[in-house]
């Protein structure tokens, strides 16, 4: 395939976006502390920014695949530009912990439009044979901020105040704005124009919202059943997508492609066992270890940096090899990683938890993009915009669900107490039960991942 501008110019925007959203989210992670402390929010409240973020874009996910395959995927991307950089200026504004939670969650709204048009855009545009590996660099693109989040994130807030953050966010969201409307182009052909069914979508969003937010009310009785009824909300959104017309969720692709299947519910194991690797360590560095936010930020930076660095290595060689034995391999690494994370203490040293963080890294490379990969390859190109918006949706639920293991053991053990209040030995047993839990359930993502069947190669 000849690279021409038009490839090359598509290829950089997606990944520039990509980029910018995960610097923000890891930038954030290492300034909780610092907002924790001008504002003075409880551990749940911290959470929260966190969640919020992930609830908003969740809660849309879905509805935007359905709606880039018959709206066109370039003008959905555009808009998610426009309103994640108005948002990134308005969270640097935000008078008070509340407000900048509101913030937050509409920022997730924006994230939603450009992460699930992204690896769209990308596959509708390069041939079969190279999306592995384009798939691989954007992927790239959003563990390269992940890895550069921290360690500027960490700078940022220690000589200019976490504000600057989120300035600097909205000051990139705008030249990409420049660069999507300059050389993005026009979406093709688009696909089938069936309305979507609101009724669907008010079943959906309740249903995620009664889920997370009843986490920050455990162990009151009020949080199981908020919990329990958003359970029964989703359920019936199930059963009413399978009879639906116009499904915002086509259950088929669930129910008749095992490959489709398994790949999914993996992403979905594996994002909510590791999620909240970077929410713990950051808070555990600066508390238990006594870093400053650009040391910590230092220190958290040898994860992503190894995922940037390999994930374009194991997207090409997904191309060749089945993806399931690479996916399963970086799946059971990121779990041997999750494991030994549970047992970090006071005396623990700096190298031994860097060199969890790479082998971790290593494994997340391995694992995302020939999964992405396999997602993308077991569909047809009619359903490339349901199924990146189906896979970006079980990303960021497992990110929720990664946040709200979390919330639940901050709720039961610190009860309304902020992370700076606590003694050390509680925060430990806290991280400690929450690491062991994320080791269990990355076990279970890697028969998923080994068992969901080969890929065809066209």
């Amino acid at each position: 395939m000849k690279w021409t501008k038009e490839y090359i110019s598509i290829l950089a925007i997606v990944a520039i976006t990509s980029f910018m959203g995960t610097f923000l989210i890891s930038s954030v992670n290492i300034a909780l502390p610092a907002i924790e402390t001008e504002f003075g929010l409880n551990a749940v409240s911290l959470s929260w920014l966190v969640t919020g973020f992930l609830l908003a874009s969740a809660i849309l996910l879905l509805p935007v695949g359905r709606l880039a395959d018959s709206k066109g995927i370039r003008r959905l991307f555009r808009i998610g530009l426009l309103v994640f950089t108005l948002t990134s200026l308005l969270c640097g504004f935000a008078p008070n912990g509340l407000m900048l939670i509101f913030f937050r969650f509409l920022q997730g709204t924006g994230a939603a439009l450009t992460t699930t048009t992204g690896p769209a855009i990308l596959v509708s545009a390069f041939p079969p044979k190279q999306r592995g590996r384009v798939l691989g660099i954007s992927v790239s693109g959003v563990y390269l901020g992940l890895a550069t989040g921290p360690l500027f994130g960490g700078f940022l807030t220690q000589a200019f105040g976490w504000r600057s953050i989120f300035f600097l966010s909205a000051l990139m969201g705008l030249g990409s704005i420049i660069l999507a409307f300059l050389f993005l182009g026009r979406d093709g052909v688009l696909g089938d124009r069936q309305p979507i069914k609101l009724k669907g979508l008010l079943l959906y969003m309740p249903g995620l919202f009664l889920m997370v937010f009843g986490s920050s009310w455990i162990p009151s009785l009020t949080g199981w059943g908020m919990i329990a009824l958003g359970v029964i909300f989703l359920f019936a959104f199930w059963f009413h997508e399978r009879r639906s017309t116009a499904p915002i969720f086509d259950t088929r692709l669930f129910s008749e492609n095992r490959l489709f299947t398994f790949s999914n519910l993996a992403a979905l194991i594996n994002y909510s066992a590791t999620y909240a690797i970077v929410f713990f360590l950051s808070l555990y560095l600066q508390k238990i270890q006594l870093l400053s936010p650009r040391e910590a930020g230092s220190v958290l930076i040898a994860q992503p940096a190894m995922m940037a660095l390999f994930s374009p290595v194991a997207g090409r060689l997904s191309d060749r090899i089945q993806p399931r034995y690479l996916a399963t391999l970086g799946m059971s690494m990121c779990t041997l990683g999750l494991a030994a994370f549970a047992f970090l203490g006071p005396e623990t040293s700096l190298e031994i938890i860097v060199g969890i963080l790479i082998f971790v890294g290593l494994g997340f490379a391995f694992f995302s993009s020939p999964n992405m990969n396999t997602i993308m390859g077991s569909v047809n190109r009619q359903q490339y915009g349901i199924a990146s918006g189906t896979s970006a949706t079980m990303r960021v639920l497992g990110q929720m669900a990664s946040m709200t293991i979390v919330t639940i053991f901050f709720a039961l053990l610190f009860e309304k107490q902020s992370v700076a209040a606590v003694n050390d030995t509680l925060f430990l047993k806290a991280q400690f039960w929450g690491f062991l839990t994320f080791a269990a359930i990355g076990a279970t993502g890697i028969y998923f991942s080994f068992n969901r069947g080969k890929l065809a190669r066209e």
